[in-house]
């Protein structure tokens, strides 16, 4: 498995109780940048854990803090939980870069987005609810859905807007990407532009045809040939693979009981190697790729270099819960042909969502009405959107669109790219200056041609949080 309602305005917010109880800002006076921590603990239900300096970003400072948010925003009476923020603060009134991970908060404290660095931005970084520890307990899963987690966000932007006075554009990539379009959709004042990464969009969760053409035609017919050869040599060694699987496991003393067998695990992660290979790899990369005729140790270990054996551990999926949840209720997974793999695996329908979460949990039927809301949202209503994607990408295979009543939107392919959160520094002149001049634009800077481009492929720290080969989407 790749891993990846009516709104409530602000008034009724205030009715219900629910910005009294987590995000309302005392007011202050006007904001100064030698007071940002002080502002930040006057904000009602906010505590503050980190106020310092970072040496990879010395010229912005950094704060982690916890919002407490309610658990369902209809009913904030129902309880809260305690959500983490992460802060890189430059100036009250330079533009702010809300970050969604879509996740936890993986990145390194010091990462900075391609739109933070663009605009020499502030940047507020959110953990997703309901990835630890942003996680009410006891857990209510029934209130993991994407309009709740949108809510999250627009509580956060409305109380830190007391102190952040420019200009607000959110972004993400991946999972985090999705999410940025999901606040933009319910919340559509929040910010003056998005910019999505990378972002799937699934309207018609049982359409996998788009997929199947994807893995028809992406890279070359040899590329292509030695990454299957490389899936059908590990299932045929079936036995050799799980005693080295086996060994990992004692090793590590993980455990495998929500897959229920070192088989199952096995089979998840050969199935998934193909789609990891191009979500992580350029095409250049694929002469590196071992021949089928090579030792079992010498395919065990490229194999797991980019899908790890171990990540069906209950260790290693705890993490990754929630994504599964949303998978399995709202956002839909991608489930490609296994024709190619035929007579060497079991029959299809073991790699889904489902799978992978603990059988404690109680999974409702799948909401077909979220996704196709947001797609014609987009389609239709949507403004100041920005989408990427990476051309050999294969969670680019069923993108965001735009449509007619699209306004003032934007959205890029580049040729050869993988699954990255650093595309716009690739693309190709013509679209980059349209695309940082429209960015400049929404973030209310003036053009400035070269100077801001340059920052976008000189990053402080290199790191691109989509391509740790980590298990996420």
């Amino acid at each position: 498995m790749r891993r990846i309602t009516p709104r409530l305005t602000l008034a009724a917010l205030l009715t219900v109780g629910l910005v009294g109880t987590g995000a309302t800002a005392h007011a202050s006076p006007k904001p100064a940048d030698d007071d940002i921590a002080t502002q930040l603990k006057a904000i009602r239900g906010v505590t503050l854990t980190t106020d310092t300096v970072l040496p990879e970003v010395p010229d912005q400072h950094y704060y982690e803090l916890t919002f407490k948010q309610a658990v369902d925003h209809r009913h904030p009476s129902k309880g809260t939980f305690e959500q983490r923020i992460r802060i890189l603060h430059k100036s009250v009134n330079r533009p702010v870069v809300l970050f969604a991970t879509g996740y936890d908060l993986y990145t390194p404290p010091y990462y900075r987005s391609e739109p933070t660095k663009l605009l020499d931005a502030d940047q507020i970084a959110v953990e997703q609810r309901y990835f630890t520890p942003s996680r009410p307990e006891p857990t209510d899963w029934s209130k993991l859905n994407i309009w709740q987690a949108a809510t999250d966000h627009h509580v956060i932007v409305q109380a830190l807007k007391k102190i952040y006075k420019g200009k607000w554009i959110s972004t993400g990539g991946s999972k985090g990407g999705m999410t940025s379009v999901y606040h933009h959709r319910f919340y559509p004042r929040d910010v003056d532009g998005t910019v999505a990464y990378v972002a799937p969009n699934n309207p018609d969760k049982w359409d996998n045809k788009p997929y199947d053409r994807f893995f028809d035609t992406v890279g070359t017919p040899e590329c292509r040939a030695k990454l299957e050869g490389v899936q059908q040599e590990a299932l045929d060694r079936r036995e050799e693979f799980e005693k080295l699987i086996a060994a990992q496991l004692a090793a590590s003393g993980m455990h495998l009981t929500t897959l229920g067998s070192i088989d199952k695990s096995f089979e998840v992660t050969v199935i998934d190697f193909r789609w990891g290979w191009w979500q992580y790899n350029l095409e250049s990369e694929c002469a590196n790729v071992p021949d089928r005729t090579a030792s079992t140790q010498t395919l065990f270990d490229y194999i797991d270099a980019n899908v790890p054996f171990l990540g069906n551990t209950d260790e290693n999926l705890a993490e990754f819960v929630p994504y599964y949840y949303q998978a399995a209720t709202q956002l839909g997974e991608p489930d490609p042909s296994t024709a190619y793999l035929k007579g060497l695996h079991y029959p299809q329908g073991l790699d889904t969502s489902r799978t992978f979460i603990p059988k404690s949990i109680r999974v409702p039927g799948f909401d077909y009405g979220a996704m196709p809301d947001i797609d014609h949202w987009v389609k239709s209503k949507g403004s100041h959107l920005m989408f990427l994607y990476g051309g050999n990408d294969p969670w680019g295979t069923k993108p965001f669109r735009l449509g007619p009543g699209t306004k003032d939107s934007y959205w890029y392919s580049v040729a050869g790219q993988r699954h990255s959160g650093s595309l716009m520094s690739v693309l190709p002149a013509a679209q980059k200056d349209e695309a940082v001049g429209a960015l400049l634009r929404w973030a209310g800077l003036p053009a400035q041609g070269a100077p801001a481009a340059k920052r976008l492929v000189a990053p402080v720290d290199g790191y691109d949080p989509l391509l740790d080969k980590r298990a996420r989407l």
